[in-house]
């Protein structure tokens, strides 16, 4: 297992959010922040690519024994073709997608009635661009962006059938699915590609709980498990540190009409996901919007970001996850 440095959990500080004054990060000063981090990989979003030398990108990569994933988005087979292909270019291993459809949130109240065509769709597309990346030698995995339910996962998986196509496990996000972390784990092991490393604080809320950034090793996440999982089952799995995203996730699981798309859950699973909230939640009270919710200025917010970058990789250090 090799872990390496994603750019969504730095947005402000890589210059790619919107709102951030600063240049957005090249692929070789992602490397070379990875490099200085004493992390064996990156994980590169397509979009940071336009303008670059491919070749020299790659062969940077090489020359500093440093791994690639290639991070596109959406199930429409033309665009992952031609990320796909980039990717082989590149020399990744994975191709990572998302496909979207629900709300972050893990709400599909916007699909109502309409989530099994929709599956249907990413199946019919995954599956199309899953034939150039059999032929081109990269995997596709396909992330659990708080929208795909580990039953859907391994639908998917299933129906394609092929080697190249599997899963980019996020650990935070089966939380937003309402599924327990290590149990989600467990079930798409199997087919599990890469992975994003992310870990959240838990706030109750009114109509279910609030998924909050926060550094590896602090949160609700046991990563000490989730590594033995992992090396069962996927021991030369690609790994990226990616914190969460700057806004909590309202997960709005105690709402009437949250489920009518998901699949049948038992109680027992139930019980178990609201068991586990229960138990990690934090204590009622208090602030817990980050500095980007709290409109501070962005130089607060870099700062933020970097501090739990550092506390994240102070944690991997020691649990011996880093080499």
């Amino acid at each position: 297992m090799r872990i390496g440095l994603a750019v969504y959990g730095t947005v402000f500080s890589m210059g790619i959010h919107p709102a951030s004054t600063r240049p957005p990060i090249r692929s070789r000063q992602l490397m070379d922040r990875a490099l200085v981090a004493g992390l064996e990989g990156v994980e590169l979003p397509a979009s940071l690519l336009q303008g670059e030398d491919i070749e020299d990108v790659a062969q940077y990569a090489r020359n500093h024994g440093l791994f690639i994933t290639l991070a596109s988005g959406g199930y429409t087979p033309d665009k992952l073709m031609k990320d796909i292909e980039l990717g082989a270019r590149l020399g990744v291993g994975t191709v990572r997608t998302a496909v979207g459809g629900a709300k972050i949130g893990g709400d599909r109240r916007p699909l109502a009635g309409r989530w099994q065509s929709f599956l249907q769709e990413v199946l019919d597309g995954l599956r199309e661009a899953t034939t150039v990346a059999e032929h081109a030698g990269v995997n596709l995995a396909v992330e659990n962006h708080q929208d795909l339910a580990s039953e859907e996962l391994l639908w998917l998986c299933e129906s394609i059938g092929s080697p190249r196509f599997g899963v980019t496990l996020d650990t935070g996000n089966p939380l937003a699915t309402a599924e327990e972390p290590l149990d989600f784990a467990r079930r798409v092991a199997p087919y599990i590609k890469n992975v994003h490393l992310k870990d959240y604080w838990i706030y109750l809320s009114e109509e279910g709980y609030r998924l909050v950034r926060c550094p590896l090793g602090q949160g609700v996440i046991n990563f000490r498990a989730l590594f033995d999982i992992l090396q069962e089952d996927c021991p030369d799995v690609t790994m990226s540190l990616e914190l969460g995203a700057l806004e909590a996730r309202h997960i709005r699981v105690l709402a009437d009409d949250y489920w009518p798309e998901y699949p049948p859950r038992t109680a027992a699973q139930l019980a178990r996901v609201w068991r586990f909230v229960q138990a990690n939640a934090r204590t009622a009270g208090g602030d817990w919007r980050t500095p980007f919710e709290r409109e501070e200025p962005e130089e607060l917010i870099i700062a933020y970001e970097e501090q739990q970058l550092a506390a994240s990789l102070a944690y991997l250090g020691y649990i011996q996850a880093l080499t």
